[in-house]
């Protein structure tokens, strides 16, 4: 029981993880984006919609080919002469973690470039009227208005992160303990219903909490 109450911790860390990194990744995605014209926002917001019409599987496979010890990656490092023995990038948190940002990003950028440009310039223009500088007026004006989305998008990522399967199976290689494997190995492998049922419901219970929370900061965010 401990090693599981252990697995399942490891799960939450790995899950805020993977939040943290695509609100790094994807905050300044999103900014950058609000400031393009308006035929270039279109065309940024369909390069971020695209990975949508691919497959998780063979976006997963896709990581394979570069992270793997023969794959992209390792080799230009090798070319470059960096390093002598290929680096293990895959079957780690690290291979799990990248190949999680890369499905989630989008669910972050996309309600955040959204909330970007609903921000009044006109609070900007006076902010810069009254002689605040440009990092002044992004971090005392723009960034503390762009919070409640920016939470928001955060809380969803985490909710999706929390139930990964395929990406977490396939890049973890059945190392990296995530919630959803751990259930099916407790399933399918083990004769352990009654603890996969356990956490299967804790699991609800959170996710509905967690959701509760994405739509209190939701309403203040469209507020």
């Amino acid at each position: 029981m401990l090693s599981s109450s252990l697995k399942v911790l490891v799960a939450f860390a790995m899950a805020a993880a993977v939040t943290a990194a695509s609100a790094l990744l994807g905050y300044p995605l999103a900014l950058w984006m609000s400031r393009l014209t308006a035929a270039r926002q279109v065309l940024a917001v369909g390069l971020v919609v695209v990975p949508f019409w691919i497959s998780i599987l063979v976006r997963t496979y896709a990581w394979i080919v570069i992270l793997g010890n023969g794959g992209l990656v390792n080799r230009a490092l090798r070319e470059m002469g960096l390093i002598d023995a290929p680096v293990s990038f895959l079957y780690n948190e690290f291979g799990v973690a990248v190949g999680m940002v890369n499905v989630l990003l989008p669910y972050l950028v996309l309600p955040l470039f959204a909330a970007m440009l609903r921000v009044d310039k006109r609070l900007l223009h006076v902010a810069a009227t009254l002689g605040a500088s440009d990092r002044a007026i992004f971090w005392r004006v723009f960034f503390p208005l762009t919070i409640p989305a920016l939470s928001a998008a955060m809380v969803l990522v985490f909710i999706l992160s929390l139930g990964f399967y395929i990406t977490p199976a396939i890049l973890g290689g059945g190392k990296v303990p995530m919630i959803a494997n751990m259930m099916d190995f407790m399933i399918n492998r083990y004769p352990h219903w009654e603890l996969a049922a356990a956490i299967s419901v804790c699991l609800l219970v959170l996710t509905l909490a967690f959701y509760g929370i994405y739509q209190w900061v939701r309403a203040r965010a469209v507020a």
